[in-house]
């Protein structure tokens, strides 16, 4: 063979040689296919529940639990666009101005023509105008005491208006540790910020698409709601103990996920800070943990505020929709910032 024949031809293998490589080089590498298969569901103790979660192609890390910064995922968030701010729950209790358009006061009589005959208690009232007894006692005691619930002729207390469509939206910013609590006027197709308020949030996990314990998406709340006093006992982790140690006084489940989950909607939920032990026998709330990322995912509220929202979104179907910024959420109606 020519010397200029064997040199054509090793220059093609050469650059065979070349594109061959290049074509690894190119093509995805088996981690990452590996890391896109979901992997069979595992159990994992949550609260109360067990939810089933697509397991880790690796070992997760060790939970982060001070809290004290945010989860690296979500920590270049630029938060320099400001947020909305208001807190008008009064105007939902109050019998006289300012009070809110989705409210009627009531002038309270035992005998009504809904109970055919049969004497009407606060229960009653609850009942007929899909407003809880918390919200009652609240408006008729003019302050946040839920359970005196004392009625005589001609007391007034306000209800959810029977002539108002609304429901209840509360947006979760899971990089701020806040939550907006909204109502939606479904006729007029408007939405009114009733208040905002500071959360605590699950611990950080690199390995949910979230970085932490609490998902993002959007959820429905559900009916299976609990209140908890001091003394009063249940099973968590398989241990009984007192269950405001956990959930503080007030219970809300997450119900269904709805659009844009990243996990299951059973066994997350609305809580109060758990209460600790003080002095002596004095049990006493753990203020301390919002803000930061301690739960198990669930979201959780300081006790007043866990009670405020509890009495008043039980009766009326409510979405939450966690994102990890405020301006990232999917907002129903329009915004009426002058409604009284």
């Amino acid at each position: 063979m020519s010397f200029p024949k064997l040199l054509a031809l090793l220059s093609i293998a050469l650059f065979g040689i070349i594109g061959i490589a290049a074509l690894f080089k190119g093509s995805p590498s088996t981690q990452n296919k590996t890391q896109a298969i979901h992997s069979v569901p595992v159990e994992v103790e949550l609260d109360k529940e067990i939810r089933m979660v697509a397991a880790s192609s690796t070992p997760p890390p060790a939970p982060i639990s001070t809290g004290h910064t945010l989860p690296a995922p979500i920590a270049s968030i630029s938060h320099n666009d400001p947020v909305p701010d208001a807190d008008r729950i009064e105007e939902l209790f109050n019998k006289g101005d300012p009070k809110s358009p989705i409210v009627q006061t009531i002038v309270y009589k035992s005998r009504v023509p809904w109970q055919k005959g049969r004497p009407a208690w606060i229960s009653d009232y609850a009942s007929h105008y899909s407003t809880s007894r918390h919200f009652i006692a609240r408006s008729l005691n003019g302050k946040a005491d839920y359970f005196k619930q004392d009625v005589a002729e001609g007391d007034r207390f306000n209800v959810l208006h029977p002539e108002k469509n609304i429901n209840f939206y509360l947006v979760i910013d899971t990089s701020r540790s806040k939550m907006w609590f909204y109502y939606i006027d479904l006729d007029a197709n408007e939405r009114v910020l009733l208040k905002t308020y500071s959360v605590g949030l699950g611990r950080y996990d690199s390995t949910k698409p979230s970085g932490m314990l609490t998902p993002l998406g959007r959820y429905s709340l559900g009916d299976k709601v609990a209140i908890y006093k001091p003394k009063t006992s249940g099973f968590y982790n398989g241990q009984k103990i007192e269950m405001v140690r956990v959930f503080g006084t007030r219970w809300i489940p997450f119900a269904q996920e709805i659009n844009g989950c990243t996990a299951p909607a059973e066994g997350l939920g609305i809580h109060g800070v758990p209460w600790l032990s003080g002095k002596g026998d004095e049990l006493v709330e753990n203020i301390e943990s919002l803000g930061k990322y301690e739960s198990d995912g669930c979201i959780r509220l300081a006790t007043n505020d866990v009670e405020e929202l509890f009495a008043i979104i039980i009766t009326r179907p409510t979405t939450v929709e966690l994102v990890k910024d405020f301006y990232e959420a999917k907002l129903p109606g329009v915004e009426n910032t002058a409604a009284h």
